[in-house]
Parts: C-alpha cells; structure tokens; sequence
C-alpha cells in the first residue's frame, strides 16, 4: 500500500486594517474576491456600529432613510467572511519594528500587511466658544443622533459651512422642523463645484423652503455660557444658535500613521498602487495623499480600493489613476451636477443655455475641441455624458452646435 504524503497548507497571513468606514472595507471586498483565503483579517473600529454608507448620512437627516438602510455590512457578514471585528475599539498605536498595532482597550495584533483607512475629522473653527456643547461637525452617525436630539426641542440650528455637506446638513434639520441660517465665507455656495449662476440659483431655491443666508460673514465667536447660545460675526452682529454644525472643510486623520514614522504631508503620502514608503503598509481614502491631491468624494475612494485589493492580493497590476470626479447634491427635489474644471482659461469657450421658466442653467466649457468642465443646474439627465465626453477628452467638434442640448440630440446629428 502506498502512503499518501499529506497536503501541506501555507499558514494563513495576518492583515489588519485600521479603520471600518467605506474605503477600507470596500478595499477588503475587492481583496476577497481575489484571494480569500490568504490572510487572517482583523478590523479596528472606532465608532460602535458595523461599516455604514457615510454618503446616506444627509437622507438619515432628513428622515429620508433608516439607520439601518445605510449599513453596508452586518455583523453576520463579518463572521461569514472570517474577519474579525473590534468596532469602538481604536488603534492608538503602531509598532513597525515589530509589526503589531495596539488599540484603545490594550489589544494587540500583529500584521504581516497593514491596511490605514483612518479617514477625517471635520474642521472645528478654532473660535472662542469653539468647545461649548452644542457645537459639533457633520461626520458619523453619533453627529446625526445629535442633531436629531436637538431638533426635538426646535430652536434655531447655525451651519457654518456652505458647501455641499452643509447645505445638506442645512436641508434635513429645516425638515425637522428648526430655523436654519447656513453661514458662508464666500459670496457663492458650493464655491469649489459651482459658478455663480448655478449658485444664485440653488440660493434662491433653498430660501424659498424657508433656509436663510449669511454671505460672507466671517464668525468670531460662538457665545454662551453652559452650551452654545449665539454667534457672533465680525461686522458686530450675532444670530440666536441652539446647535452650531461646522461644515467647513475636513481634515485627514494622520496622527496614527505619523507618530508610526510613515512619510505624510498634508495626508500618508502614497505611490500609485497606494502604498506608503513602508512596503508593507498600504492607505486608502480620505487620509491619502496621491501625487499631491486628497480625496473627499466616493468614486475615487472606490477606484482606490481596486488598486489596494489587487495588490494586498498579490494579483498588483493595477494603478491609481486620479480622474475628474462629479459632484451632486442630496436635497429632495434640487438637481445640480458639476464636473470638471468649471473656472476656464483665457483660451477656454463658454456654452451657456438659460431656460429661467422651468429653472434650468446649462454651462459647458470647451478648450480646443475638448469638453472640460460642465455645471448643470435644474436638469442633470445628461450629466454621465458629459462627464464621460470630459475623462475621455473626446473630440467634440462635429456636435459643438448641439452639445448643450445633451446626448439624444447630438447622437441624431452624428
């Protein structure tokens, strides 16, 4: 009888990832379709809930959706995949000489890969009252519990911020019923994705659902004595606050990655298949930094997590590539979209369609024959289109007569 010699099984590798938000779980999906079986996988946390969509947070707000229609991933499926999760439980240090992570509660792990999705905190006006009560960003669903609580009583809600997450802060506590004033640096809302034709517009629409403006206004202080009570502006005027969200702007949390000694900048620096100057480090999302741009919208951090995925699953052909990334606004009832370079050149043509009746603005720009930038306001059906025309830089000359009319149109005339 012949003995069969036994199957030997490589022992399994640890990977652990440092944060359980979208891009580092989305990284870990990616991972398992290529390779399921080659690493032992822990998750830290720091929020006590399972991987949620940060995007939904605004219809949770507006009690458009559920909390529980925004989870992406149930504890079940963790236990399915084999992973092991520690939500609520921070990694507070890193230890590269001897590859291990040690976590708020004390727990240890050690990691032959490390996977940084640590994201970002929002920007706190670092303004005398700054600290009170009642002052909070626009992040996680423990903002929204906040926000919900305080709109239980009305009063009056203060955001400070008037970009896209603000104006969708702003719009779901008006719908539970505070009196809301957006409070904004600039003269033009979403200044970094609308010109302002588009954004005269968009002010108008949300005055007229009952939202009021303070235009450059700069705030100095935020008043009260137990909790936060008013705020104050340079001009000497101030506005009652019961709630005061700041919406203005994020910063990358890279605290972790660089008491660990990993080379950041403004964000963990990284190479085109993202990862860090340590080879067995990889980052993801919010808290990169690529070829000196960071990342706030959903569509890169997805195409950064393939790029990940392939390589932690040694299957690494893949490369980052960074590509104009479009923008739109989650409020009921309000369509705008904005991709591309929207500012122009001294060389660059305007294409502009007005339809004030139905409330419609259209502006392409075009550089050459090529289409760069595109704001659409009122109606968006052909905004993919055109962001498509723009990532592929498509030679637009035999329909420049018909590109403002969209797609249906200008494929009649090709």
């Amino acid at each position: 009888m012949t003995a069969t010699m036994p199957v030997l099984v490589p022992p399994r590798q640890s990977l652990v990832v440092v944060g359980n938000g979208m891009a580092g779980m989305r990284t870990v999906e990616e991972l398992l379709k290529l390779a399921p079986a080659l690493y032992d996988i822990t998750v830290f946390g720091a929020e006590p809930h399972t991987n949620y969509n940060r995007i939904l947070l605004s219809p949770v707000l507006a009690g458009e959706k559920a909390r529980e229609d925004i989870v992406i991933h149930s504890r079940a499926w963790y236990l399915e995949q084999g992973i092991t999760l520690y939500s609520g439980d921070p990694v507070v240090h890193i230890d590269r000489q001897r590859r291990l992570v040690r976590s708020k509660s004390g727990r240890e792990v050690w990691y032959d890969r490390l996977l940084l999705a640590t994201g970002s905190t929002p920007f706190i006006l670092p303004v005398p009252g700054h600290l009170l009560p009642g002052v909070i960003g626009f992040r996680d669903l423990a903002d929204v519990d906040t926000m919900l609580a305080a709109s239980a009583h009305g009063g009056h809600a203060v955001v400070i911020g008037g970009g896209l997450l603000g104006l969708e802060a702003a719009n779901g506590l008006h719908r539970r019923g505070m009196h809301v004033t957006v409070v904004h640096v600039s003269d033009t809302l979403m200044n970094q994705q609308l010109d302002k034709n588009a954004a005269r517009l968009l002010q108008q629409a949300l005055t007229l659902r009952g939202i009021e403006f303070r235009m450059q206004a700069q705030t100095t202080e935020i008043a009260g004595a137990r909790r936060v009570r008013a705020v104050r502006f340079k001009d000497g005027t101030a506005i009652p606050a019961d709630l005061v969200v700041m919406t203005a702007g994020v910063r990358p949390n890279i605290e972790l990655a660089r008491q660990a000694g990993l080379y950041c900048e403004r964000a963990i620096v990284v190479d085109d298949t993202l990862q860090t100057y340590d080879p067995r480090i990889y980052a993801v999302g919010e808290c990169v930094q690529h070829r000196s741009a960071t990342f706030g919208l959903v569509a890169p951090l997805w195409e950064q997590a393939k790029v990940a995925g392939a390589h932690l699953a040694r299957s690494g052909h893949r490369r980052y590539v960074q590509t104009s990334t479009p923008t739109r606004l989650k409020v009921t009832g309000i369509e705008l979209y904005s991709v591309g370079d929207f500012s122009g050149t001294a060389s660059s043509e305007d294409l502009v369609l007005r339809d004030p009746r139905r409330g419609i603005y259209k502006r392409l720009i075009v550089e050459g024959d090529v289409l760069t930038g595109a704001v659409l306001y009122g109606d968006v059906s052909d905004g993919p289109w055109y962001s498509e025309l723009i990532r592929q830089r498509v030679n637009i000359a035999p329909i420049r007569q018909q590109l403002l009319f969209g797609e249906a149109l200008c494929s009649r005339a090709a």
